[in-house]
C-alpha cells in the first residue's frame, strides 16, 4: 500500500510518499498504525506531530473519500492524508 502526504501531514512525516507491505485483510487503521510506528525527525517548527495530524485528517482510498478506518486495504492501493486545509 502506498501513502501520500499533502501540506502538514507532508511536514510530520518528512516525505511525500511512504510504500507499506501489509499483510492480506489489513485496514486504513492497520495502516495509519503502520504510518505512527515509523521513526521520523521532529517535524519543522510550528508543525504539530504526525500522530495528531493524522487523528484530524480525511483520506482517500484510490481517490475516493472513506471515513471508515476499518476499510480493508488491497494491494497496491493509495492512501491520501489530507489534514485540514485553512483559506479558501
Amino acid at each position: 500500500m502506498n501513502v501520500r502526504y499533502f501540506a502538514a501531514a507532508r511536514a510530520a512525516a518528512g516525505v511525500e510518499e511512504e510504500r507499506f507491505d501489509l499483510p492480506p485483510g489489513s485496514t486504513v487503521e492497520a495502516l495509519l498504525a503502520a504510518v505512527l510506528d515509523v521513526e521520523r525527525p521532529e517535524p519543522p517548527a510550528g508543525t504539530p506531530g504526525l500522530a495528531r495530524i493524522l487523528a484530524r485528517s480525511s483520506f482517500l482510498l484510490n481517490e475516493v473519500a472513506v471515513r471508515d478506518r476499518s476499510v480493508v486495504l488491497s494491494e497496491g492501493d493509495m492512501v491520501d492524508v489530507l489534514p485540514p486545509f485553512a483559506g479558501g
